[in-house]
């Protein structure tokens, strides 16, 4: 009866309302994306809904270091991921802002910024922090204090805090922050970075002695080699990026070797930046044919770096001519099955770049 009694106007004002909702809603996605980079109703889908309804949380990777049934759960948690880390990333301080002072654009969305500072705190600390002691003097742990400045959404807050903690103690966090966002050269991140090794493997060695004694240690053990190989691994891009390319090199194979299941890092994606400005393309296949498996998740360093061995394998003889009277070999359509799958998996690289690399 309620429906038979409805009459069009009805119809009409409820279509009028639904379209202007739905124009507000669209006005406020374009806006949101233009300020932020990414979808409003996305993010809030990926980061609060997905996971109250069984969903794998993007954000929260976990630790690989102990098992090989950690390791094939951190894979197929981070194959699921909705935005993918970049593990080639450049140095806030040193790189991004000198980016900023050139051209007057900010490189980094706030999603961007989320998402390192989750990353950040999720490596760098834990929840038995509170076990720590405080500052005999102060009455401050220098924990409480890195956890308060990763939080920071300010840059200068998270500086501030972070001298706070170095004058408190040798804080390894500290000097990685300071490294990252501080050092306005990679000479001087290099610098802070050795100074967040001496700290960071006392922390390594002390809590690596203690990590049978209980759960509370063994999260405190992760999260100290987390921060080791961390800062292993951006002494070895520094090395890179001053010219030292062999030194870097042999930095990370011997810290994939120290550390073969702690994955999350993708230090293997390093090596291969560095190889290939070695030009040492054997070295390169051999890392490929390990971490380019079905079974580990994909990424664009690893797609695009196969498709340049590919196609750099056919370059030398192949002939547009000759290629459309007899057709594409083998090798030649494997080059060009692989240049599609890396462009599918990453459409924004550059054209140039696949006509002049690829």
């Amino acid at each position: 009866m309620f429906l038979n009694t409805l009459t069009p106007k009805f119809y009409v004002a409820l279509t009028g309302t639904s379209s202007l909702i739905s124009g507000l809603i669209l006005i406020f996605e374009w806006w949101y994306f233009r300020k932020y980079g990414t979808s409003f109703i996305e993010q809030v889908s990926v980061s609060h809904l997905r996971p109250l309804l069984g969903g794998v949380d993007s954000n929260t990777p976990s630790n690989s270091n102990t098992s090989n049934g950690d390791a094939d759960s951190n894979r197929q948690s981070v194959s699921e991921c909705k935005v993918w880390r970049n593990p080639l990333n450049l140095f806030r301080g040193a790189e991004y802002n000198r980016y900023t002072w050139v051209t007057g654009r900010e490189p980094l969305t706030y999603y961007d910024m989320n998402l390192s500072a989750q990353d950040h705190q999720t490596f760098f600390t834990c929840d038995t922090d509170h076990m720590r002691p405080a500052d005999a003097s102060k009455g401050i742990c220098p924990i409480f204090v890195m956890q308060k400045a990763w939080r920071e959404r300010n840059p200068q807050a998270r500086i501030s805090a972070a001298h706070e903690a170095l004058e408190l103690n040798e804080c390894a966090t500290a000097f990685i922050l300071l490294a990252e966002e501080e050092a306005t050269t990679i000479v001087e991140a290099e610098k802070l970075f050795k100074q967040a090794l001496k700290a960071g493997e006392g922390c390594y060695r002390r809590s690596q002695q203690l990590q049978h004694h209980g759960a509370q240690y063994e999260a405190q053990h992760r999260r100290d080699t987390n921060v080791l190989v961390y800062i292993k691994r951006r002494l070895a891009m520094c090395a890179r990026k001053l010219g030292r390319t062999r030194e870097a090199v042999k930095m990370m194979r011997d810290l994939m070797k120290e550390f073969p299941l702690l994955s999350m890092f993708n230090i293997h994606e390093n090596l291969l930046e560095a190889l290939l400005e070695l030009q040492a393309y054997a070295d390169v296949q051999a890392v490929l044919a390990k971490y380019d498996d079905i079974s580990l998740p994909k990424s664009a360093t690893i797609c695009y770096t196969a498709a340049l061995l590919k196609a750099r394998a056919v370059s030398d003889k192949f002939s547009p001519e000759a290629a459309s009277r007899r057709g594409l070999s083998t090798a030649e359509m494997n080059a060009v099955e692989a240049i599609h799958r890396a462009v599918e998996f990453n459409p924004h690289v550059p054209k140039v770049r696949l006509q002049n690399g690829v």
